[in-house]
Formats: structure tokens, C-alpha cells, sequence
């Protein structure tokens, strides 16, 4: 039986619902020599700012027992490095590219957007307001409806021909007011969630490990939390509004990507799993395929949203 797995991201056909998820996977190149790029379905790239940033001091990431804490800050080429350096590489591959923007005010992540726009290998943006781990911008933006309101709009006006995906922060009363907010006002997909702010002591010194004091938790240990958020905003925005999303936090295996996807998922991104093993991300459509197949399924669509 033949099994189709593609999947329609906004008005963007991905061949399979495998992204990478910001902020692990570099701009390409730094994974292209552990895996076939052109495997994945879409690569969102990690976050872009207007000017180049030095992240946050070190120590920024450490390991915890099921899951990882990383402050890193943001840190990154800014937008003008990137499109002379980076974005020219993305005409190597067949996978759409996606750019994660984020900015210390609004008309920050205007700029960023309204100049890429202009990329011809760009399928669209990832709106970050929900990076736990920034004074300005981040989830300071993404937890008040008012301001979520207004970046998107404003954002919005400038994608021109992409699509336009908000990055939703789960450290919020109700992350279902949030997406619908971002949905009213001009997102074409949902992407949930980032980590969970979060604190790792060393109890020798009695203080913190990271030098910024806390950090964003993923792994293993969030993914029941994301499976929930998932099939919540899918319930009671998503599926409303006929918007796809995009769904992570602690995926691993093709097991874990179809929890997602039964939960509501059109598409889902490996994050954490790939400092273990860079390559995880390209092996598990075949696991998602003899799944279809044991369950004769032929289309990954049935699976959507297909929890009883």
C-alpha cells in the first residue's frame, strides 16, 4: 500500500512532518555533515536578530535527569551575516527553510522580517516570542494578548508571499488565549511549544549552575506536558480555525512524533534529541510509515488530530 506522509504547512507542501526546532540545529550547515538535510520535511533555523548577539555568559546549558537547561540568550550572526552567509547555502537543498526571528521590540522583529521577505529561499518565519531565557522580547512578548496582538500584525504585513508561524511560550495561564490571538490576527500556523523556565542548583556552592540563574527546560521530560498543550490548542483554536501545528517538546522516536500528531499535529520538531543524535530527526518518517502500514492508514491526514 502506498503511504502518503506529506503534509500542507499554510500553503507550504512539506514531503514529510519533520522539522528541526529552533535553537538546536544551527543556521545548515552545522548538521549537514551528521545527516541528509533533504530528508527532513522543513528546517527551522535557529533565531535571527536585527543586530548580531553574544548570548548569554557561560556557564548556559546543563544536563538534567530527563531533559536539558539552556540559557543561551539568543545568541547569533544577525540578520545581514545571515543573508549574505547563510541564506545563499539553502539553495543546496529541496527541504523548505524556515527563519526563527526574535528582537528586543517590535519594530526589531519588523525589520528582521520585512528583510527576509526578500529571500527567495525562505518559505517563512517563526515568529520567537516565547525564548524564556531574554530580558527584552521573548516570552515578556508572548504572555500579554495585547502585545501578541500587535507583533503579529505588524509582522504580518511584511511576510508578503511566506507564511508567517508564532512560536507559542507554555509558561502562560492559558496558552489557548495566546494562540487564539495570534490566529485573529494573521498567523497561518502554530508552533508550541518552547521550554519551561526552570531552575538547576549546585548545592556545594548553593547557587545556581547557569549564569543567567534560570533557563528553558526540554526533552523527555516536558513531552507529556507538550502532548497535552498540543491537543488543547488543537480542540479549542486549531482545528476552529482550520490552522496546522506545529507541535515538540521532547521527541525522540517515531513513537513520540505520532503521540503529537494524533494529538493535533500537522507537523512536529525534534530539538533536544539531536545533541544525542543529530541524525534522529531523518530516520523517523520510516517509523511514521510502518505505522500507517500496520494500521492500514494511507494517508498521514486520517492521523491528525485522530485521538478518540
Amino acid at each position: 500500500m502506498a503511504i502518503d506522509i506529506s503534509i500542507n504547512l499554510g500553503s507550504v507542501k512539506l514531503k514529510n512532518p519533520l522539522m528541526t526546532a529552533s535553537g538546536t540545529c544551527g543556521y545548515v550547515d552545522e548538521l549537514d555533515d551528521f545527516m541528509d538535510i533533504n530528508q527532513l520535511g522543513g528546517y527551522i533555523t535557529k533565531s535571527i536578530s536585527m543586530q548580531p548577539r553574544m548570548g548569554n555568559d557561560v556557564p548556559r546549558i546543563v544536563e538534567t535527569d530527563s531533559g536539558m537547561l539552556n540559557a543561551i540568550g539568543l545568541a547569533n550572526i544577525g540578520v545581514e551575516k545571515f543573508i549574505a552567509e547563510k541564506v545563499p547555502m539553502m539553495e543546496r537543498y529541496k527541504t523548505p527553510f524556515f527563519v526563527n526571528i526574535a528582537g528586543r521590540e517590535i519594530e526589531d522583529y519588523v525589520a528582521v522580517a520585512d528583510k527576509l521577505s526578500q529571500c527567495k529561499q525562505i518559505a517563512g518565519m517563526e515568529l520567537n516570542i516565547s525564548c524564556p531565557n531574554v530580558k527584552q522580547g521573548g516570552i515578556t512578548f508572548g504572555t500579554d494578548p495585547a502585545v501578541v496582538k500587535q507583533i503579529t500584525c505588524e509582522v504580518k504585513k511584511v511576510v508578503r508571499d511566506k507564511i508567517l508561524i508564532v512560536k507559542l511560550t507554555p509558561n502562560v495561564t492559558n496558552i489557548s488565549t495566546i494562540a487564539k490571538v495570534a490566529v485573529d490576527n494573521g498567523a497561518d500556523a502554530l508552533s508550541l511549544i518552547n521550554t519551561f523556565t526552570a531552575m538547576v542548583i549546585d548545592i556545594e556552592t548553593r547557587k545556581p549552575v547557569l549564569a543567567n540563574r534560570t533557563g528553558g527546560l526540554s526533552g523527555p521530560a516536558i513531552r507529556p506536558i507538550a502532548v497535552y498543550l498540543v491537543n488543547k490548542v488543537y480542540n479549542e483554536v486549531a482545528k476552529p480555525a482550520n490552522i496546522p501545528l506545529i507541535g515538540g517538546g521532547g521527541i525522540r522516536t517515531a513513537s513520540d512524533a505520532l503521540e503529537f500528531i494524533i494529538a493535533g499535529a500537522t507537523a512536529v520538531t525534534i530539538g533536544t534529541a539531536s545533541f544525542i543524535n543529530p541524525d534522529c530527526a531523518s530516520k523517523i518518517p520510516a517509523g511514521i510509515k510502518d505505522y500507517c502500514q500496520r494500521h492500514n492508514i494511507s494517508s498521514i491526514a486520517e492521523l491528525i488530530g485522530s485521538l478518540k
